[in-house]
């Protein structure tokens, strides 16, 4: 990438995956829960991340965007397992590399009496990290207000024509 701008992944429409999803700071993060599932939805472009609640891991997992994330709660937090991300996510807006083997855990639990929410984020990739690593992101509680919309754009050509990452294309119908 040397002397290419710097650019984020959603710049090319291409979902942050996980955990960018929680340490891309950019704006709000709605939290919806049920009895079975939890659902963050990123105001930045609506990508919406879903959490499974009180359930195994399925048996064979097939890699996609978001992996598959199933939690539960320990007391007050909710703990996420996440595996099965695709490679074509990166783990940060420095466009870091993972694995197959990406294993990421989060830990989201209320602080400050409420008014702020707390994930902390422990990854584990032995064929790209020589470590596990740990990651702290905090949000403050606001108002709720109405998410805006915002799309990326359909184009077929790339971000500043760098010839760098297509925006994503089906070539074939999903069903």
């Amino acid at each position: 990438m040397s002397g290419k701008p710097g650019y984020s992944v959603q710049g090319s429409c291409i979902p942050l995956g996980v955990p960018a999803y929680l340490i891309h700071p950019v704006q709000p993060v709605y939290f919806i829960q049920t009895q079975k599932m939890v659902l963050l939805i990123n105001q930045e472009d609506q990508e919406t991340r879903r959490i499974y609640l009180n359930v195994p891991h399925s048996t064979n997992v097939k890699p996609s965007w978001y992996g598959e994330s199933v939690g539960h709660y320990e007391g007050d937090t909710l703990v996420v397992d996440t595996i099965g991300l695709n490679l074509k996510t990166f783990m940060d807006n420095f466009r870091t590399p993972h694995t197959e083997k990406l294993h990421v855990v989060e830990r989201f639990r209320m602080t400050n009496d409420g008014k702020e929410l707390e994930a902390i984020i422990h990854v584990e990739d032995e064929g790209a990290f020589t470590t596990p690593w740990n990651a702290i992101q905090r949000w403050r509680r606001v108002e709720p207000g109405s998410l805006y919309e915002r799309f990326c754009a359909d184009s077929h050509t790339n971000f500043f024509n760098q010839d760098i990452d297509p925006i994503p294309e089906a070539r074939t119908p999903d069903f």
